[in-house]
């Protein structure tokens, strides 16, 4: 069952048009693995759940049926899909082609205040991972990729890196319940190393490795999957 956390409000979300905002806190639960891959969701529940109106709820998973983040179940319910290996694959491809592509762009117009942004990720990252903090390792890791990936003024390629990652999100955390936080991927200070020292390409290649050890535990997490159910 998911729990509302309460949290203040900043100005920048009272700020966010209701159907954005409600759009977002569905996404980020599917983003960190609130929601398990084939658990039964409905409008009237999330409506519930989120303290939202019928319409900005209907019109949020509207979006996130069409980027693929959930799927319809019939009988009015929905789910996030589980993860397959043949969509592993796509997605894996797909990230390798965008994101390096975007930390490369990032790089090229990267300042101060960047990297000190991301450098203050970065150590709650490791935190979390020291304390086994599973949520705040996903949370972490995804605002280190997209603060960089903002920086690149590329909005296309951004928009379908956002995509990518509500698929792949719910997979990794259960990555994260099979194995821990413990060897979980993190390139991030060799990205940022070359960031400072203005290398775009090592930071291209930095944060494609980090993709790449993603997307292999999730296919070991699929493979044991398989293991167990044949």
């Amino acid at each position: 069952m998911i729990k509302k956390k309460a949290r203040l409000v900043t100005t920048q979300e009272a700020k966010t048009p209701e159907h954005e905002a409600i759009y977002q806190k569905i996404r980020d639960m599917i983003l960190f693995g609130e929601v398990a891959p084939g658990e039964p969701l409905t409008i009237q529940g999330l409506c519930g759940r989120l303290g939202a109106g019928m319409t900005p709820v209907r019109e949020a998973i509207r979006r996130l049926t069409a980027e693929g983040a959930l799927t319809a179940l019939g009988n009015r319910r929905l789910c996030v899909p589980r993860m397959t290996l043949n969509h592993l694959e796509q997605i894996g491809f797909a990230r390798r082609a965008i994101e390096p592509e975007l930390a490369r762009r990032a790089a090229e117009r990267a300042d101060d205040t960047l990297i000190l942004d991301l450098r203050a990720i970065d150590a709650r990252l490791d935190l979390a991972i020291a304390r086994g903090d599973v949520q705040g390792y996903l949370e972490q890791n995804f605002r280190f990729h997209f603060r960089l990936y903002e920086h690149a003024g590329a909005d296309v390629l951004l928009a379908l890196a956002s995509g990518l990652w509500t698929r792949v999100g719910p997979s990794l955390r259960i990555v994260c319940g099979r194995f821990g936080t413990s060897n979980l991927p993190d390139q991030h200070d060799a990205a940022l190393d070359a960031l400072e020292s203005g290398e775009e390409h090592k930071v291209s290649a930095a944060m494609e490795e980090d993709i790449g050890q993603g997307l292999e535990q999730i296919r070991l997490s699929l493979d044991e999957v398989e293991s167990e159910t044949a």
